[in-house]
């Protein structure tokens, strides 16, 4: 059954050798054609090139991705440098708005403040009654310095007591030697007088701050506006009656009455002894050294600033005619002579 039925072995075998066998003749005929058979020496050396492509390829794309990635970097930050720039030109806008609209407002009210009178009525609204007894009471010194002393907070009787110095101080300068020019120097005068009575008030009351002393600066100016009324009595009299005697009679009287009483104010309302010292002794120094200087110093520094500024007071050139001699007849006629005999 076996025997039948299957080939045998060595059959089997022989077969496959067989199949096999072809495949190698096949394989020796291809190569003896020689077109099966790859010659390496025959390919083209460029043929690896494709990657170096690739490589190339890559790199480039490498490269413009960091430039676009550069040029996005670079446009955030334009955009935030001109979103901060616009910010900050739209904050300062802003600020100068606001400060704009705060000095309209400080300067509307300002002008507003200072045109209306009503304001400065109270400084003002005074009864002449009132004005003469403070004239008076300017030259009686206070005895009891236990308590401050009532100041009046006005000032139309202190701006009229300059009016009057500056008219004093006119009236002397026409009837003393000096030489007046320009008019009559009614600046200068203004000037002096209206810079004593601010100036020192204002530093006064600077020293009375550093002091504590109770006084405010419109209190200062009507306490030495009137403190002016004996300088105005003194300069009155001592500038139309010339004796120095009588001026430093008046000048330690009247003048010292008036400086005894803003002393004796200011005393009342200071409190310790070196505060009191300081400030009243500074006041009384000012106060009677000023009305030395108008009388004796003013007329001479104002002459003085006059010769700096404008030279000396000398007459203008005049043109002087002068007498032509006479010739005489015989000097005439003789040159006469020689000219036609020239000619």
């Amino acid at each position: 059954m076996s025997g039948a039925g299957a080939p045998p072995a060595g059959a089997g075998r022989g077969g496959a050798a067989a199949d096999w066998g072809g495949f190698e003749d096949t394989m020796q005929a291809g190569g003896s054609g020689g077109a099966a058979v790859i010659d390496m020496e025959n390919m083209d050396d460029t043929s690896g090139s494709s990657f170096e492509d690739m490589g190339e390829m890559h790199q480039r794309m490498k490269e413009e991705e960091e430039e676009e990635a550069e040029t996005t970097v670079g446009d955030e930050e334009d955009g935030e440098f001109l979103g901060m720039k616009g910010f900050r030109g739209q904050l300062g806008r802003q600020v100068a708005d606001q400060m704009w609209q705060a000095g309209k407002r400080q300067a509307s009210k300002a002008f507003s403040l200072y045109a209306n009178i009503d304001i400065l009525r109270p400084y003002f609204d005074v009864e002449p009654i009132q004005v003469r007894n403070r004239l008076l009471e300017s030259m009686i010194p206070v005895k009891m310095i236990n308590f401050p002393q009532k100041i009046a907070g006005e000032l139309y009787g202190p701006l009229m007591l300059v009016f009057t110095l500056v008219a004093i101080l006119l009236h002397g300068m026409k009837t003393s030697d000096t030489i007046i020019r320009e008019g009559t120097l009614m600046g200068t005068a203004i000037g002096t007088c209206f810079g004593y009575w601010l100036g020192v008030s204002s530093f006064i009351y600077f020293l009375a701050y550093l002091c504590n002393a109770q006084i405010t600066m419109v209190q200062m100016l009507s306490l030495l506006g009137y403190g002016l009324f004996g300088h105005c009595v003194t300069l009155f009299i001592t500038y139309n009656i010339h004796f120095h005697s009588l001026f430093y009679v008046f000048w330690l009287g009247i003048g010292g009455l008036s400086t005894l009483r803003m002393v004796a104010v200011l005393v009342s309302r200071t409190v310790g002894h070196t505060q009191r010292l300081i400030l009243c002794g500074t006041l009384s120094a000012l106060h009677m050294l000023f009305l030395l200087y108008l009388h004796f110093a003013y007329h001479k520094v104002v002459e003085g600033i006059l010769d700096t500024l404008e030279g000396p007071n000398v007459p203008p050139f005049q043109r002087v005619a002068r007498d032509i001699p006479v010739v005489s007849s015989v000097v005439l006629n003789t040159t006469v002579k020689v000219v036609a005999l020239t000619s």
